[in-house]
């Protein structure tokens, strides 16, 4: 339960109590001057009472829908607190209507069959139109002001989208030899184009920072902004950051985070778990078209890195310089390279050894994230590599840059 409904709660609970003692003494009055009044019904009106009581921060809901596209669609009324739905209703003759209680300032969204926007509104009491031909919700000033926001948004991340398509096609027209040079600019501008909007997004919290409006966009914001910066956030005294479901995407994200660092823990372990071990055989094809098994070149005398890479992967190739640099400087006192590629097109495969200078073996089964070699090694992200041994024995994994460079002239300094 968090501090909101906590807070809540309490005031709701103590307030209860109060009318409780008043009711009852009030009626124990009255049952003394009026005896010939049951008992039975007095506890009854009492049960009622209390159950008005409890629903108090409750206020009603009127959602009406206007020139709705489709009759006969269900439309679904969910509450985004615990995304469930709380009420529906069938379109009939371009419009429907639900009504009802749900919390205050409940965060709500009306789905529609077959209509992919769902409308957004808060539940502060006063009804609703959702006008299907523009878009728009009518109602209170919060709500026009929220349609607003999500138009708004909406529209800043369609021109951030066009603008990305606009690079992209750009970026892909140059010749491979032009790409290579201009790869740096075009990541500049995919950043500006991120940071544009991005900056149009952050404008809306700041714009709104005394209604509770940004609770619509506290998921984009946690996702944006990481941990530190959201908890900063939620901290503040604006009115949105207590709202129940601001603090329930904390709560989500938080489990999130710890699942996916158990995740990553779990997986680091697997990963290192391998280095004093024997290497693993696995078998995949070369360039050519022939299978080949790992262990023809690993194990039979010489210090072999087993790399994992992909021509798609851009990290890969900002690392593979430095695999090269260490391949022409050792290979003659004993060092070899084998490539095991997370590649799906075999012409990029080709095309990117030959590109990016690596003369060594090379092997793939096309699978891309499938590979076996990802599974036989438990491979989630590359590039990742294998140091082995002349033995065959794995002595050390993730070697790039100055560690790979360290730990070669060791080996070959003692030798």
């Amino acid at each position: 339960m968090n501090q909101f409904n906590t807070f809540a709660l309490v005031v709701g609970l103590l307030c209860l109590i109060v009318a409780v003692w008043i009711g009852f003494r009030a009626g124990e009055k009255y049952l003394m001057k009026n005896k010939h009044i049951s008992i039975r019904v007095f506890t009854l009106s009492m049960a009622v009472i209390l159950a008005d009581a409890c629903s108090s921060n409750n206020v009603r809901y009127s959602v009406t829908g206007v020139d709705v596209p489709a009759d006969g669609a269900v439309v679904y009324l969910v509450d985004e607190l615990t995304a469930i739905s709380i009420d529906s209703a069938t379109v009939s003759r371009g419009t429907y209507k639900m009504e009802g209680k749900a919390a205050k300032d409940a965060f709500l969204k009306v789905n529609t069959d077959g209509y992919g926007w769902p409308f957004l509104f808060f539940n502060d009491g006063e009804p609703v139109i959702m006008n299907y031909a523009d878009s728009t919700v009518n109602g209170s000033a919060l709500n026009i002001k929220l349609t607003e926001c999500v138009k708004a948004d909406k529209a800043a991340y369609a021109e951030y989208l066009a603008l990305i398509d606009s690079i992209d096609e750009a970026f892909d027209a140059l010749p491979e030899e032009e790409q290579d040079a201009g790869v740096e600019e075009y990541k500049a501008q995919v950043k500006s184009a991120g940071d544009r909007y991005d900056e149009s997004f952050f404008k809306i919290i700041e714009k709104n920072e005394d209604n509770i409006v940004p609770v619509a966009f506290m998921e984009t914001y946690r996702i944006k902004v990481g941990p530190d910066r959201f908890n900063e956030l939620i901290n503040s005294d604006a009115p949105y950051a207590r709202h129940p479901y601001a603090l329930e995407i904390k709560r989500r994200y938080e489990v999130m985070d710890a699942e996916s660092k158990a995740r990553e823990k779990e997986i680091e372990e697997r990963k290192q778990a391998v280095i004093g071990q024997k290497f693993l055989d696995l078998e995949e094809t070369d360039p050519d078209g022939n299978l080949h098994k790992l262990s023809e070149f690993v194990g039979q005398g010489r210090w072999v890195l087993v790399d994992f890479w992909a021509s798609w992967c851009g990290p890969c190739k900002k690392e593979m310089p430095n695999v090269v640099a260490a391949y022409k400087k050792y290979h003659d006192k004993g060092f070899d390279v084998v490539g095991l590629s997370f590649d799906h097109d075999k012409d990029e495969w080709v095309k990117a050894i030959d590109r990016w200078n690596m003369p060594w073996i090379h092997f793939s089964d096309l699978k891309f994230i499938n590979s076996v070699a990802g599974k036989v090694y438990t491979v989630n992200s590359i590039p990742d590599n294998l140091l082995i041994d002349p033995q065959g024995t794995i002595v050390a994994r993730s070697l790039f840059g100055e560690d790979l460079e360290t730990k070669l002239a060791d080996i070959f300094s003692s030798d």
